[in-house]
């Protein structure tokens, strides 16, 4: 037989913590308040326990564990729909919350209300994940790249935008138009993510200013509707 690890995450105020998880299906197999606090949830024959910890000013960030599934995008649109019926829209800001989700990504966060990080995988998620950070890459070319990282796999959003509206401002001028449209269609998308509806709107309206061929809008089009789709995620209500 092969060693099953159990992840122990902080218990923060336990019946909360346990409630959270039952709404987003998860079963509670086992609770108690007394001589410790202690839980346990279950899915896809997968356990979660909590356990009081050290008591902080703040926990959040601390502890988390990793999970591997079988089809992360599903799993991301159930807890999103779950969610949704439990707070009456998505929680993007605080704790709890859970990261957004873009086609192809292999992975998203959820954050309960204890403050611990649960990264959710697709279980054949290459070995050799392609991060970014190419050497090949100049320009606003790479500027885009190093955004992404900060984006998606460090959730740093405004790093993301920093980076992005100083290299416009660096390379804008020389960089092809696709970049140049790429660039702004990040920006609109980090607008959404953080709250900013006018900043949003502003790079949209230079975003309609630029000129694209009939090919490049295609091969850019994902990234040209992330920030609707986003938008639409955010706004959705039960």
């Amino acid at each position: 037989m092969s060693d099953t690890s159990v992840p122990v995450l902080r218990s923060g105020d336990l019946s909360n913590t346990l409630d959270f998880y039952r709404a987003l299906g998860y079963q509670v197999t086992h609770e108690q308040t007394r001589p410790y606090a202690y839980g346990v949830v279950t899915a896809n024959g997968c356990e979660v326990h909590f356990a009081a910890g050290p008591k902080t000013a703040d926990n959040s960030g601390d502890a988390g564990c990793l999970i591997m599934v079988d089809d992360v995008a599903a799993r991301h649109r159930d807890f999103s729909a779950a969610l949704r019926a439990r707070y009456g829209k998505v929680p993007s800001k605080g704790n709890p919350r859970i990261t957004r989700f873009r086609p192809g990504q292999t992975r998203f966060t959820l954050v309960d209300p204890a403050g611990n990080w649960i990264i959710y995988i697709q279980r054949d998620e290459p070995v050799e994940l392609e991060y970014g950070g190419s050497s090949e890459l100049s320009g606003l070319a790479k500027v885009l790249d190093n955004a992404r990282i900060l984006r998606d796999f460090k959730n740093d959003d405004s790093a993301a935008a920093r980076t992005l509206e100083v290299g416009l401002g660096r390379h804008g001028a020389q960089a092809p138009a696709v970049d140049r449209a790429r660039a702004l269609a990040a920006l609109t998308e980090l607008s959404i993510a953080t709250g900013d509806s006018a900043r949003a709107e502003r790079f949209r309206a230079e975003l309609r200013g630029i000129e694209l061929t009939k090919t490049e809008r295609a091969s850019v089009a994902a990234e040209l509707r992330a920030a609707t789709d986003l938008e639409a995620w955010l706004t959705e209500t039960s």
